[in-house]
C-alpha cells in the first residue's frame, strides 16, 4: 500500500469510529485526545524490570511513559536506551530488552533474523503518530518546500530528477542568506528517521557527504536552531521555539503543514506511525509487566503523554486494534 493511501485509510478509521460531536471535535482540534480512548485501570501484583532499547525519536516519549508507569507501580524499574531504531531488533533477539521502540517498520531482513531465532515474527504495536519534519531557523524566510527540492538539498544522486541545491539563493532567498551555503543536519544510518528520509524523500538515493550526522534528534534541532543557514529533519516532537517546520508542497502546488489533521488525511507525505516491537509467542499471553505497560501507553493516560511530547495521539479505534495484538492470546 502506498504511503498516502495508508494514511487516508487511517483517516477513514477516524471517521468510522467517531460520530456527531466526536467527529466535530477531531476536525476542529485534530491533536486533541479521542474521548473514546480507554481509561487505564491499575491491577495488582505488577513489579519487576523493563528494558527498552531502540529509537531516539521515541526516547523522550518512552521516558514519559516510564515515569507514568512507575508512578502507578512503584515496584517497577524501567531502563531506556535510545540510540536508533536499528538497535531494537538485535536487543529483542538477544533478550536484552522486552520493548523495542522504532520510528520505522522493521526491515524484512530484521524480521527474518527474529523469526530464525524464535520461529515466529515479532509483534508490531503502533503507539503514536508522528510527522517527520524538516526544520529551518525561525528567522529563515522559507516556509514551504517540495520533496524534489529536499532531494536536491540532501541527496548526491537526486533520484527525483531535480537540480542540485547548494545555496539558499537556489530557493529564491534574497540578501545575505541567499548567498550562504545550506548547512545540512541529519542522523546516522542507525536511525529510523534517517531510513525514512532516505526511502521517501531521496527515493533510495544517497545522502550528500557533507550532511552533519547528529547522535540524536535533539542535536539536529539544536544545530538548526543556532544556524540561520541550517536545515535538518526529525520527528515533530522535537520542535523548539528556535526553529520552524516547513510545509511540504503537494503535486497540486498546495503546501501542507505537518499537523495532525494533515497526517490523518494523507496530505502530509511524511506522516508515520511510531512503534514498539515486542516478542510475543503466538497463542500465549504476554507477560503481565510488558502487557500492562502497553495498556497504559494506549490508554487515555498514555496518549496524554503523546500530546505533551508534541506528537499526535492514536484514534481510539486504532488503539483498540493494537491492544488486541498483545492482550489476547
Amino acid at each position: 500500500m502506498k504511503q498516502k493511501q495508508y494514511w487516508i485509510l487511517l483517516g477513514a478509521l477516524v471517521s468510522l469510529f467517531a460520530s456527531g460531536s466526536v467527529t466535530d471535535s477531531l476536525q476542529a482540534q485534530p491533536a486533541k485526545l479521542d474521548p473514546k480512548l480507554p481509561d487505564y485501570e491499575q491491577v495488582s501484583g505488577v513489579s519487576g524490570n523493563l528494558n527498552a532499547i531502540g529509537s531516539d525519536t521515541l526516547n523522550n516519549l518512552m521516558t514519559l511513559w516510564a515515569e507514568e508507569f512507575e508512578t502507578v507501580y512503584p515496584n517497577v524499574k524501567i531502563q531506556i536506551e535510545g540510540k536508533g531504531s536499528s538497535t531494537a531488533p538485535p536487543a529483542l533477539i538477544e533478550g536484552t530488552a522486552q520493548l523495542g521502540p522504532m520510528s520505522r517498520r522493521m526491515k524484512g531482513t530484521e524480521v527474518d533474523k527474529f523469526e530464525e531465532a524464535f520461529g515466529y515474527k515479532p509483534t508490531r504495536i503502533r503507539v503514536a503518530i508522528d510527522a517527520l519534519a524538516f526544520f529551518v531557523h525561525k528567522n529563515n524566510p522559507v516556509s514551504s518546500i517540495t520533496l524534489q527540492q529536499l532531494d536536491g538539498i540532501f541527496s548526491s544522486t537526486r533520484k527525483r530528477g531535480g537540480s542540485a541545491i547548494r545555496k539558499w539563493g537556489d530557493l529564491d532567498v534574497a540578501g545575505t542568506l541567499g548567498n550562504r551555503s545550506i548547512s545540512l543536519y541529519g542522523r546516522n544510518s542507525a536511525s529510523g528517521t534517517y531510513g525514512v528520509v532516505k526511502q521517501i524523500v531521496l527515493q533510495g538515493g544517497d545522502f550528500r557527504s557533507r550532511v552533519k550526522e547528529q547522535p540524536g534528534s535533539s542535536s539536529v534541532v539544536q544545530g538548526v536552531g543556532s544556524d540561520l543557514a541550517g536545515i535538518g529533519y526529525s520527528g515533530i516532537g522535537y520542535k523548539t521555539s528556535n526553529v520552524k517546520a516547513l510545509s511540504i508542497i503537494g503535486p497540486n502546488g498546495e503546501p501542507h503543514a505537518p499537523t495532525a489533521e494533515n497526517c490523518l488525511s494523507g496530505d502530509y507525505p511524511l506522516a508515520r506511525f511510531l512503534y514498539v516491537y515486542i516478542n510475543k509467542k503466538p497463542n500465549e499471553p504476554l507477560d503481565t509487566l510488558t502487557s500492562e505497560f502497553l495498556q497504559l501507553v494506549l490508554s487515555k493516560r498514555g496518549q496524554e503523554e503523546v500530546v505533551k511530547d508534541g506528537y499526535y495521539p492514536m484514534p481510539a479505534m486504532a488503539a483498540k486494534q493494537e491492544i488486541k495484538k498483545f492482550a489476547e492470546p
